[in-house]
């Protein structure tokens, strides 16, 4: 069965805790096969096969959980962002309405606590905070109650319901207390004033949340939703972008952003790229170039063929990359997940314990120190931080990777960056600029009579190697191939015209034992002498021409390896060209070592090798001989500008296909992971040192005991500075 990967908003997800009921709820369905959720960017990704189960059954196991997943016909990226600026609105709301009413409350307790009916008064005003401004906290625990979870929601609406009804008791029975000695108190702005610090640190951590995904929203924002259609009669018409179809002509006016990926057809003009490459230098685009969805049109005008349109545009796959990414776990988070499984119910054990140590220790003080400490546990004690922590820096650092044109596929991928030590590079389209032009081409006794058959086999081929001999025969017919085979590593084999020919090595001529004319084998000769590629063409007999290719050094690469040789990695070339041509590109690149005349299984069999010798490996390609190795590496990385294959085979892809970008990608790794480090050891330390002042360890110490409205806000303001660490990537600069 056909396994479908989707990512859903999730509502109403407010901690780690809650995070982990929607995982455990998704996983136990049948058909489902992997579930992730994403606390930072409020999401969740789900591989499941549609055959068995549908988005709105699984919608309705997570509905029985008290949470809610927008599916897949709700999940417009207009829609997603309408129903969560409504739910900011109305929590800021509540959270005004809890101010305004505990700050009176506050101000009675700590200036006027004797005063005439101050009680009641507190009482008045605090009912409306918890019944009503905080009902919320009440029915989300009390669902999660009947399903035998727990959550953040959990604890407040424990803390805050005993301080409540404690308080009301105490007015209503002052004389229980009063008969055994025991001056009866009031916790009415402990309770409103908790309930107004969580509001408030929902309200700043909602804020800060949405700046992580700030670099989602740029891309998303980059597809216009209108296009001027060229009609084959010649007439301009405006429709929606959901009218174009592939094969339409687009007319791109000065100054407009590009609707689609495309073919320029007509006219030309720079065009502005940095939202793919990260690169300002706009792009000279003229007849038969590419041009993308997203990209902005300089001054000229011209006209595109649609090669691509709606969710197959480049723009369309980055932007799915990108929230696949931000949805995805790093390793470091199953050890949070496995803290905030048991971290609720540990937390209530921690305050009943607190709460029956006061009694029995403290005396006629025992009540009133022990249900401060109760409450106190209850608020310090937050799962929040535990939970953001990973996936916010996750969030922002994909985000970061993507305007610098690094598409990042996982959060594996983007910790393992970190790690590698080992840099192996394919050639053609990687260091070099995958653009090579045939420079000779030799055809035995002047007989170029089979040109169109080499043209029309070349034509079918995905090589590099292969447009550049289809470029240099554009005059000659194409005829379609009746059979066509690709050599892997070799080259290739068809029938046109009822003829069969081959195209590729001398090894390929060799193996069908197939004879070469004595003037083009000394050529060949000469020819690898001076490091150049060399393609034979050939009938089942002879050789019938030789062609000699050359491919140009990029002109970041030397400089790009260099930085990666600075930065104490091993870097390796690959390449199925001869082992004369490997040398001198290596030396021009200032690769340290290469393996030629490379067959695909050869590629991912000397990752192995580099892999056995304790070496963490990077392999950059961008053909579809380069998948097996990709596959192979610990860390994948494709060119933007090589094959589909190469580009889903790998975990990250450079848009630019400039390598320097390794450097840059390995650099927010580093930052990433020292940010997630960061996060994770404050958010422990926070609880660790939290939860014992909150039980009163220090009052036999320094008589020191924390007052739960000092607990509510050190629980907001631990979840909001992981998240504002996070967003400290945003600003790093990027180092080569």
């Amino acid at each position: 069965m056909n396994t479908f990967r989707q990512t859903f908003p999730v509502l109403h997800l407010h901690c780690a805790a809650c995070a982990k009921t929607v995982e455990d709820a998704i996983r136990s369905l049948p058909g489902v096969e992997s579930v992730a959720v994403n606390l930072a960017s409020l999401s969740v990704t789900i591989g499941y096969q549609p055959e068995r189960i549908s988005p709105a059954q699984i919608r309705k196991a997570v509905q029985a959980k008290g949470y809610d997943l927008l599916t897949e016909e709700k999940t417009g990226a207009e829609a997603t962002e309408k129903i969560r600026t409504g739910e900011y609105r109305k929590l800021k709301i509540r959270t005004a309405w809890a101010a305004a009413l505990s700050l009176p409350v506050a101000a009675l307790s700590m200036f006027f606590p004797s005063a005439p009916f101050a009680d009641a008064l507190m009482w008045a005003l605090a009912t409306p905070v918890v019944c009503w401004v905080g009902s919320v906290f009440f029915i989300r625990a009390g669902r999660q109650l009947r399903r035998k979870t727990a959550s953040m929601d959990t604890l407040v609406a424990l803390s805050v319901g005993v301080a409540y009804l404690f308080s009301a008791g105490n007015v209503l029975f002052p004389d229980f207390w009063l008969a055994r000695g025991i001056l009866p108190h009031v916790y009415f702005e402990t309770a409103s004033v908790i309930i107004t610090f969580v509001l408030l640190g929902r309200c700043l951590e909602e804020r800060a949340r949405s700046n992580t995904s700030s670099s989602l929203k740029k891309l998303t924002s980059l597809q216009p939703q209108t296009v001027t259609l060229v009609r084959p009669d010649g007439r301009q018409v405006q429709v929606s972008i959901e009218q174009v179809a592939t094969g339409d002509t687009v007319l791109v006016k000065p100054g407009e952003r590009i609707a689609v990926d495309g073919i320029v057809t007509e006219g030309g003009s720079y065009v502005d790229e940095s939202m793919l490459s990260g690169e300002p230098v706009p792009v000279l685009k003229q007849a038969r170039a590419k041009v993308y969805a997203g990209t902005i049109n300089q001054k000229g005008c011209f006209r595109l063929s649609a090669e691509k349109v709606g969710t197959e545009t480049l723009l369309a796959h980055i932007i799915r990359m990108v929230q696949a990414a931000q949805g995805s776990k790093a390793p470091v988070q199953k050890l949070v997940d496995k803290v905030a499984s048991v971290f609720v119910p540990v937390v209530i054990g921690a305050a009943f314990t607190a709460f029956a140590a006061w009694l029995l220790l403290a005396g006629a003080s025992g009540v009133t120190h022990g249900l401060l400490a109760f409450v106190t546990v209850l608020i310090i004690a937050c799962p929040c931080a535990l939970g953001l922590a990973t996936p916010t820096a996750i969030v922002v650092a994909v985000g970061k990777a993507a305007e610098q044109g690094i598409l990042i596929k996982d959060a594996q991928s983007l910790e393992a960056a970190r790690k590698i030590s080992a840099v192996v590079l394919d050639k053609t389209g990687t260091i070099t600029e995958g653009k090579p032009t045939v420079t000779t081409a030799l055809w035995a006794n002047n007989d170029r009579r089979s040109a169109f058959a080499l043209r029309s086999l070349e034509a079918q081929s995905e090589h590099p190697l292969a447009e550049a001999v289809v470029r240099c025969l554009e005059n000659e017919p194409i005829h379609t191939p009746t059979s066509f085979e690709s050599l892997t590593g070799k080259g290739v084999k068809g029938t046109v015209n009822g003829q069969t020919y081959f195209v590729g090595s001398a090894r390929l001529l060799a193996e069908n034992h197939i004879a070469t004319d004595k003037q083009l084998a000394a050529a060949a000769k000469t020819f690898a002498a001076q490091a150049k590629t060399t393609i034979w063409f050939a009938d089942e007999k002879n050789a019938l021409a030789l062609v000699v290719v050359e491919d140009k050094l990029k002109e970041t690469s030397p400089a790009a390896i260099r930085q990666l040789r600075n930065s104490g990695l091993a870097v390796y070339m690959l390449t199925g060209d001869s082992a004369a041509t490997a040398k001198e590109v290596a030396t021009a690149a200032g690769v340290d070592d290469f393996c030629a005349e490379a067959l695909p299984q050869q590629k991912a069999a000397f990752i192995r090798q580099l892999q056995r010798e304790g070496k963490i490996v990077a392999m950059v390609g961008d053909g579809i001989n380069d998948s097996a190795a990709l596959a192979q590496a610990d860390v994948s990385i494709a060119m933007g500008a090589g094959s589909d294959i190469a580009i889903d085979a790998a975990k990250m892809t450079i848009v630019s296909s400039d390598l320097s970008k390794i450097s840059v990608a390995m650099h927010l790794s580093r930052q990433t992971t020292g940010v997630i480090r960061q996060n994770l050891f404050w958010a422990f330390i926070y609880n660790l040192i939290g939860i014992p002042v909150a039980a009163g360890a220090l009052f036999a110490v320094n008589g020191f005991l924390l007052n739960p409205m000092v607990a509510g806000g050190a629980m907001a303001l631990s979840s909001i500075s992981v998240v504002c660490n996070s967003l400290r990537l945003r600003g790093k600069p990027k180092k080569g």
